[in-house]
């Protein structure tokens, strides 16, 4: 079942054009993950969904809500967590959840359970009620997270929630949303900068460039669009292994040698891997080096963008 259905979406900003004809569905209970390098539309996007920016072109259902027509009811089933900390150093943590969840008008009993339960999925229930100036940044982010679940948003939008943020508050930040998903059902939008991130975490990606959509699949198919993974030995001695032999075997691709190194592509990295340290024993040759590179994210989002994700 669809959480959100967009198509042929457009935004522009006078002579800039944010987004050019997006089209994209988030399932329910899925982690989405969308990437492109700063200025590609990735704020627009998020902005939109959480009724933030209207929209000039396209068709946007949230949560089997229309926008615009249904704007106050995308609002009530929508969280977002801004890059920016949207919290306040002189309160607790327990304030300040408190007060968010005020805003939302949630029932004072029932806010004291939402707010325990928040505090227990992000790893600060013992913290309760320390003022979030002790807080480190990552704690803070943390707390950030706990705010935009307290009315229980069907859509929870998450804008690079582990900037700057130390290892185990990362850690703790994706235990929350792999949780949120897979317990609760809850959709989650994840923009990151991280590459490592979005693989680790995300259902599918979709990756936007200058406001377009160029690319949308789970990590794997994006990966083998690539093509196959590459091993690459090196050698002591400056006569390798016969080309020609090691294309009789089905595991190796392509192969190419010069200057005593020889790089295999490969769909089994594994398999091929052992067949070369075969040849290499029985044909007395010596190892200097090996490397066994499989296709990245990183290389998928140059070959696609042109550019760095940070450019």
């Amino acid at each position: 079942m669809k959480s959100v259905t967009i198509r042929g979406l457009h935004k522009s900003y006078g002579d800039q054009h944010a987004l050019r004809g997006i089209d994209l569905e988030f399932r329910e209970g899925e982690i989405f993950g969308l990437l492109g390098p700063n200025g590609a539309g990735k704020t627009t996007l998020v902005y939109i969904l959480a009724t933030l920016r209207s929209f000039d072109e396209g068709a946007v259902t949230v949560c089997s809500y229309a926008l615009p027509k249904k704007s106050q009811q995308v609002r009530e089933s929508v969280g977002i967590v801004p890059q920016e900390l949207a919290v306040y150093d002189e309160f607790t943590a327990r304030r300040n959840l408190l007060y968010f969840g005020g805003l939302y008008g949630i029932p004072s009993k029932t806010l004291k359970e939402r707010i325990a339960q928040a505090l227990q999925l992000v790893g600060l229930t013992d913290h309760a009620d320390k003022r979030v100036a002790t807080f480190s940044g990552g704690m803070k982010r943390r707390l950030n997270l706990a705010a935009g679940l307290l009315h229980r948003p069907r859509l929870l939008l998450l804008d690079e929630p582990t900037v700057g943020v130390d290892p185990q508050s990362r850690h703790r930040i994706f235990e929350a949303i792999r949780q949120l998903s897979r317990e609760v059902g809850m959709t989650i939008l994840y923009t990151t900068h991280y590459m490592e991130e979005a693989e680790d975490l995300c259902d599918r990606l979709a990756i936007l460039d200058h406001g377009t959509l160029v690319a949308c699949d789970t990590v794997p198919a994006l990966l083998r669009s690539l093509g196959p993974a590459v091993v690459r030995i090196e050698f002591e001695e400056s006569m390798p292994l016969a080309e020609s032999r090691l294309l009789a075997q089905p595991c190796f691709s392509s192969v190419s040698t010069a200057d005593g190194v020889l790089q295999v592509g490969t769909e089994q990295p594994e398999e091929a891997l052992r067949a070369l340290l075969e040849f290499a024993r029985q044909d007395g040759l010596h190892i200097r080096d090996i490397q066994v590179r499989p296709p990245s994210l990183q290389e998928l989002f140059l070959q696609l963008t042109g550019s760095d994700l940070r450019d």
